[in-house]
């Protein structure tokens, strides 16, 4: 195999193991072409933008596989702005296809997640070679049964609840702990049963304030001492969740508490739930190490962009599928959220393990 130009870019949130992903496809690429050259470009498409990069040799990519974060930097580029020029009048697309063929880029790789993918839809639409990494914290990403974060952000908030847990029973308190995910409850789902929270509350299934309390009293009457609640930062109530589109966005804009969190703790005071605590974790769940599922799915999805690559397979998104590491076209996924179905199994088995849902 000749000379391969490789050019790299982490976009949108940040997570724990985007080095561990782009180790993966440098070391790949090392084994199965001749001769790499990785060019790094800063701030994800800011940096494919304005052409701001740096050439990258393997010593870059040695020792960061447990390291969060990413090396390169990352910022968010909105999608839908995408097509309009910056306050300078500069045409984003035009500069992003400008900078990779000046740089005779082989391909491109991109690692991010929904809105980070639309864009590499669309420049691979644009005919340039584009590779998608699945990454997010949210694990909401149409076509891929695990994004790479998503683990990792688990085991972070539930140790969060884990840790609530002794001090609310010691206390004899409910706890809220809200869990990061506006549109998508899946890292909630997954931290409220591992944490074993008492009620979890998602942006899928909107609650009934009442039944929330309900599940409380019905402790309480247990003689259970404590109550604990994980909440997604996205959770509405069912009073919300049927509001026009320009309602919703308006109370979303001027909210009146600091998050959602401290919304509920005040609706379940005035509905005479006494001694209430909130815990937010925050961005402590994007930080940090990569836990041992991640840093493997990462090096998986890693290695086969390198095989792509070597193939000349673009236009793709690497995905994880009944455990198997495959690809599908950018455009399959692009714009398409992965949400919790209500009607899912573990759901189903949620709710037969005595969680309430709050509906």
């Amino acid at each position: 195999m000749g000379m391969k130009k490789i050019g790299m870019l982490t976009s949108g949130g940040d997570c724990q193991a985007l080095n561990a992903t782009m180790r993966g496809v440098v070391k790949g690429l090392y084994r199965l072409c001749d001769n790499v050259q990785i060019y790094g470009f800063i701030d994800g498409y800011k940096g494919l933008i304005y052409g701001n990069y740096r050439m990258l040799t393997s010593n870059d990519f040695s020792g960061i596989l447990t390291k969060g974060g990413t090396i390169l930097g990352s910022s968010r580029q909105p999608f839908k702005l995408m097509r309009k020029p910056d306050e300078n009048g500069l045409d984003k697309v035009k500069a992003m296809k400008e900078n990779y063929k000046k740089l005779g880029l082989d391909c491109l790789v991109v690692l991010g997640g929904n809105g980070s993918q639309k864009t590499a839809n669309l420049l691979s639409q644009e005919g340039l070679n584009v590779i998608g990494l699945p990454k997010t914290i949210d694990n909401d990403l149409w076509g891929t049964d695990m994004t790479f974060g998503f683990q990792s952000a688990v085991d972070i908030a539930t140790n969060t609840i884990d840790c609530i847990h002794t001090t609310a029973a010691s206390h004899g308190r409910a706890f809220i702990v809200e869990i990061m995910g506006h549109k998508v409850g899946w890292i909630t789902l997954y931290a409220g049963i591992a944490g074993g929270a008492d009620v979890v509350l998602i942006p899928e299934i909107p609650y009934d304030i009442d039944k929330v309390v309900k599940a409380l009293n019905e402790r309480t009457k247990e003689g259970k001492r404590f109550s604990i609640l994980a909440v997604a930062e996205g959770a509405v109530s069912k009073e919300v969740a049927a509001l026009p589109k320009k309602e919703r966005k308006k109370l979303e804009e001027n909210p009146q508490f600091v998050s959602t969190a401290y919304r509920l703790a005040d609706e379940l005071t005035r509905k005479g739930i006494q001694d209430i605590r909130v815990a937010v974790p925050g961005h402590t769940q994007r930080g940090g190490s990569p836990c041992p599922y991640d840093r493997v799915l990462s090096s998986r999805l890693g290695a086969k962009a390198a095989q792509m690559i070597a193939d000349k397979d673009y236009g793709k998104l690497v995905v994880l599928v009944n455990n198997e590491i495959t690809a599908i076209p950018l455009e399959e996924s692009a714009g398409k959220l992965k949400y919790v179905s209500p009607e899912s199994d573990i759901i189903e088995q949620a709710r037969t393990l005595g969680i309430s849902f709050g509906d």
